[in-house]
């Protein structure tokens, strides 16, 4: 951004890349992956890089107002520095909280999730899903982050794109509104766990699993409230997807899959991931 700043040119979009982007090792390749599309359909983006911060989100779930205000006063100085008027991140947490909380001191961008970005660009054809990995046949099911789904009632752009994929779409019981967290939000990523019988992310991999097989004894022994009514019929898991879009939910999701014993056969990927991959653009 500083370097378009020196030129006096702006950019189209921030890329928000978020500290889980910036550096956590597995959703690094969520970001190199969105960065991939960006450059394939000819966007005109920037990122802060050393500039940016955390927007805060983690401090002001975990009840520290100050550490927020003065994390988050920071990135807005430095974006209404620059004149930012469009903002693009992949991660939940941080689109909540600069579209939500950071108007209030002074922050005013529209922002977008990279899900409804790349909705935007395969409804716009700049992004044809072909070339690539084939998706038909695996099935695929779409785990609901609260912080896009609940938090910001985006729920069809996810579905959506992978809708483009071809692929063979399996909804879990409880998804959309009454999707169960994958047990980070809130600040609860920081923190161990409490006592109880059982893991959130593990109850959450659970119900993928069976969903992604089609086990309905599994299925029919679920707490909570259900959206979908339907069970899926029997299928292998060998190359079964459980798709995210959130940095926390990547995390508890694979956690979830390697504590069932079945990362040879289950893999999580973000939705940036899968249309990278389809489009023939995507490297590890």
């Amino acid at each position: 951004m500083a370097d378009l700043a020196a030129r006096n040119e702006s950019p189209e979009i921030l890329f928000w890349v978020g500290c889980a982007g910036a550096f956590d090792e597995r959703y690094k390749r969520v970001t190199r992956a969105f960065v991939r599309i960006l450059d394939h359909v000819g966007t005109n983006y920037a990122v802060l890089g050393l500039e940016e911060s955390c927007t805060g989100d983690p401090a002001k779930r975990a009840g520290n107002e100050f550490l927020f205000q003065m994390q988050a006063m920071q990135n807005i100085t430095t974006m209404n520095g620059y004149g930012i008027k469009k903002i693009v991140t992949a991660c939940p947490h941080c689109f909540n909280t600069i579209k939500n909380e950071y108007p209030a001191l002074g922050g005013d961008y529209e922002v977008i999730h990279h899900s409804t970005y790349l909705q935007q660009l395969i409804n716009e054809g700049k992004v044809g899903v072909t070339g690539g990995e084939s998706f038909k046949g695996r099935r695929i099911t779409f785990h609901d982050s609260c912080y896009l789904g609940r938090a910001n009632n985006i729920y069809e752009a996810p579905r959506d794109v992978l809708a483009a994929l071809d692929a063979d779409l399996v909804e879990m019981k409880r998804s959309r509104a009454n999707g169960l967290c994958c047990g980070a939000g809130g600040a609860q990523m920081w923190k161990d766990a409490e006592p109880g019988k059982k893991e959130i992310n593990i109850e959450r991999t659970e119900e993928a699993l069976a969903t992604l097989s089609g086990k309905a004894e599994a299925l029919a022994n679920l707490g909570g409230v259900e959206t979908e009514t339907g069970t899926p019929g029997p299928h292998d898991l060998q190359g079964s997807i459980i798709a995210v879009s959130c940095p926390f939910c990547m995390t508890m999701m694979s956690d979830g899959v390697k504590n069932k014993e079945q990362e040879g056969k289950v893999q999580v990927f973000d939705l940036a991931e899968l249309i990278a991959s389809a489009e023939g653009i995507n490297a590890q």
